[in-house]
């Protein structure tokens, strides 16, 4: 199959967490998914050269022979990954993007992974249309967050890292702490308000997208949320929004490149 750049209707995203790198090709009009999601576990330790090998073997899953978008769990500049909370320090300073084009033979569009779930969902989720200031937090290993104004994405938030008593936020509230610690949608409900409360006092959002697999159960948790005045939504495409985010990247990337008018698969 073979499409101009301006006119890529799907792309493959690739989804890298601190548990798992997922991907799947994704239908750029809806984020539905045009195959089954293949998931590999995140190798231990998540060295750069392992994950870039689990990256490639999801390439080949798909057959998949152009462009793809890839996310990662931390600041993202220019391809190169500059911190790594829930990874191996060894991509700190990293040249990620050419690693991973090395290991898959692809050309690779890669950026923040809550950065990526936010725009799926600001193109074709809970954040469609809305202009002023939109956050979207996904609670997963960590807590990443993805900044809009008026639409805008203001790349590498990391929201998460905001210390509350001491800590960094994500440290005492995100879902891999409620798992850990044991608590009950109560009590992790009162974490994450107080964490929310305090981030809304330093960006005032009209509106706070929460995703993340735990986003599935939302009615648990999300109406004891207290003590924030902003709406709070859970995401539409759950923790399928780093996937679909990183596509959606990947096709704008390549609608702008000249060189690249023309992709097959």
């Amino acid at each position: 199959m073979v499409h101009s750049g301006a006119m890529t209707k799907e792309m493959l995203g690739i989804d890298i967490g601190g548990t798992g790198i997922k991907g799947a090709p994704v239908d750029l009009s809806d984020g539905s998914f045009l195959e089954d999601r293949f998931r590999v576990d995140t190798p231990q330790p998540s060295r750069p050269k392992a994950v870039a090998k689990v990256v490639a073997e999801v390439v080949d899953h798909f057959g998949w022979d152009g462009p793809i978008g890839v996310t990662y769990p931390g600041v993202v500049i220019d391809g190169v990954t500059l911190t790594a909370a829930n990874v191996s320090k060894r991509w700190i300073g990293r040249d990620a993007k050419e690693l991973l084009e090395k290991a898959t033979g692809r050309d690779v569009t890669l950026l923040n992974d809550a950065d990526a779930a936010g725009l799926a969902e600001m193109r074709l989720g809970r954040g469609r249309g809305r202009m002023g200031t939109v956050v979207m937090l996904t609670l997963g290993t960590g807590i990443g967050s993805a900044l809009f104004t008026d639409g805008v994405l203001v790349r590498n938030t990391e929201f998460g890292h905001i210390e509350i008593n001491g800590k960094d936020a994500e440290t005492r509230a995100s879902a891999k702490v409620r798992n850990d610690k044991g608590l009950s949608w109560h009590a992790w409900a009162e974490r994450l308000s107080e964490y929310m409360a305090r981030l809304e006092a330093l960006i005032s959002p009209s509106l706070i997208i929460v995703g993340g697999g735990v986003s599935r159960k939302a009615e648990h948790f999300l109406p004891l949320i207290t003590g924030v005045r902003a709406e709070i939504v859970p995401a539409k495409l759950v923790n399928n929004a780093g996937i679909v985010g990183a596509a959606l990247a990947a096709a704008d990337a390549l609608a702008d490149d000249p060189r690249a008018s023309v992709r097959a698969r």
